[in-house]
């Protein structure tokens, strides 16, 4: 929308090339581009990317947009009119999965927005073939008929419409009959029969202007009927309840782990490269902050004594902030760990359940599927609560909620591995978890030999966040909560 003109005596003639950039890379590399729209600052391409999604990798996104003014086929060689960089997941997690990003790169001006627009895609492998003709269109140029073309679009989860495909022109006629074409269905309707399908005709103009000429809105299944009838948006759609992922940190802040001003502490960063707990913390926080829309994680400390009295705490807010314990974005979160480190005196025991019980409390106010909580535990050594840990989560095994449990330093973590509950489910008190919430990884296994910081994040985010799609989508079953429409 409201992109540069960058020509004289018409207006821009648009193309989005998408780049993808792989897991723990910093090359971009193309992966496709949409169909050139003559004449439009506002084009709406019909040219589609499939993408394949993966919660638990952080997928970076480029959209640059640029004026096709030249024959070449390279696109360096076009007029750069703005670019977007986006995560796979912020496109996911937004509201009604749609996405509206302000285009940057051309130096003093204002270069507009993208919107972007993701959907699952269903496994339907049909096609249709139609052929459409229209009868006595109204006449809209002043020296001959109109030049009519049509335009399909099909509906979204959230009510709007997205164009999906356009016919060619049919020059100076009111009675069109356009060419025979075939279209998948599922770029039609997404393999939903009853979903709505709107036809627009329009009469094309030299100079980029269109002017509507008559419209239907018709079920995908009749869509190819002579005579279509108008209906309303179909009602039979299943679609994903909008789950609001909420992101909870906790920290490990025994002695175990060294003084923080030596480099041979867990929590050491020295001025070229971060510590193993921000290393973690950036890794899975990046990638699971884009499915929660304010951003703001509350974020605590364990094993401490806090300052002025030396009171040691297992469940301290890192901001200081006991009223409000959220930090904003993940580099919120960093700075206040790194301001924690100067202030508090590290202790210990190692503590799990006080946080853990935090956050069950927390799950526990909504349970009917709308909301979701993922805590963040980062830990270098053995568990001091263990009978307690067990109790809070069997209890928490009932809400919605997932336990990621990332262990640091060179220490053996059985204890961790017990409660990840892959091979026997936690027991406490004759009582087994309902579901395995808990998820433990050690990051020395993620550490890459070459000290490529990027791939170990990129690895250990891969694996740490590879269940909690089945474990969020077990609770949901747990409690037969069902799919239902997202609100308009």
């Amino acid at each position: 929308r409201n992109l540069l003109d960058m020509d004289t005596f018409s207006k821009s003639d648009p193309v989005v090339v998408l780049f993808v950039q792989g897991s723990g890379s910093s090359e971009w590399k193309e992966f496709g581009r949409t169909e050139v729209i003559d004449n439009t600052l506002n084009p709406d391409f019909v040219r589609k990317f499939v993408l394949d999604y993966y919660f638990e990798e952080k997928q970076n996104l480029r959209f640059d947009v640029y004026n096709v003014d030249s024959k070449s086929c390279s696109i360096l060689k076009q007029d750069f009119l703005g670019q977007a960089f986006v995560a796979l997941g912020e496109v996911i997690g937004s509201q009604r999965g749609r996405l509206e990003r302000a285009l940057t790169g051309v130096p003093g001006k204002r270069c507009g927005t993208i919107l972007l627009l993701a959907e699952e895609l269903s496994n339907c492998r049909d096609i249709v073939t139609m052929q459409l003709c229209a009868n006595k269109l109204d006449k809209k140029d002043f020296f001959g008929k109109s030049d009519p073309f049509l335009v399909f679009y099909r509906s979204n989860e959230d009510g709007t419409f997205t164009i999906c495909h356009k016919t060619e022109v049919v020059k100076n006629t009111l009675n069109p009959v356009w060419q025979p074409f075939t279209i998948p269905v599922r770029a039609l309707c997404n393999g939903d029969y009853d979903r709505t399908v709107k036809i627009d005709v329009y009469d094309w103009d030299r100079d980029g202007r269109q002017w509507v000429l008559g419209g239907e809105d018709t079920p995908c299944r009749g869509a190819g009927r002579q005579h279509p009838r108008a209906v309303g948006p179909a009602a039979s759609l299943a679609l994903p309840p909008r789950t609001q992922l909420n992101f909870t940190v906790a920290i490990d802040f025994t002695a175990s782990n060294g003084m923080p001003s030596q480099p041979t502490s867990l929590h050491y960063a020295s001025p070229y490269q971060l510590s193993a707990y921000a290393l973690a913390l950036k890794a899975v926080g990046e990638i699971i902050q884009d499915y929660d829309s304010d951003k703001l994680f509350p974020a605590y400390g364990f094993g401490a004594k806090l300052p002025p009295d030396g009171k040691i705490s297992h469940q301290f807010p890192l901001n200081n902030n006991a009223d409000n314990p959220s930090c904003a974005g993940i580099e919120g979160v960093l700075e206040s760990y790194l301001q924690s480190l100067r202030t508090v005196q590290l202790y210990g025991p190692t503590n799990f359940a006080p946080v853990i019980n935090q956050v069950a409390g927390a799950a526990a106010q909504v349970t009917d599927g709308s909301q979701y909580h993922v805590l963040l535990i980062i830990t270098d050594g053995v568990i001091s609560d263990m009978l307690q840990t067990k109790e809070a989560i069997v209890t928490a095994s009932a809400l919605p909620m997932s336990i990621i449990i990332v262990g640091v330093g060179p220490a053996e973590f059985e204890a961790m591995e017990e409660l990840d509950g892959d091979e026997v489910r936690v027991s406490s008190r004759g009582r087994y978890a309902e579901r395995d919430i808990v998820q433990f990884v050690p990051f020395r296994d993620y550490v890459d030999d070459s000290g490529n910081q990027v791939l170990s994040m990129a690895r250990l985010a891969k694996d740490v966040l590879a269940e909690i799609p089945e474990q969020l989508l077990s609770y949901m079953k747990t409690r037969d909560i069902k799919p239902r429409r997202a609100d308009p």
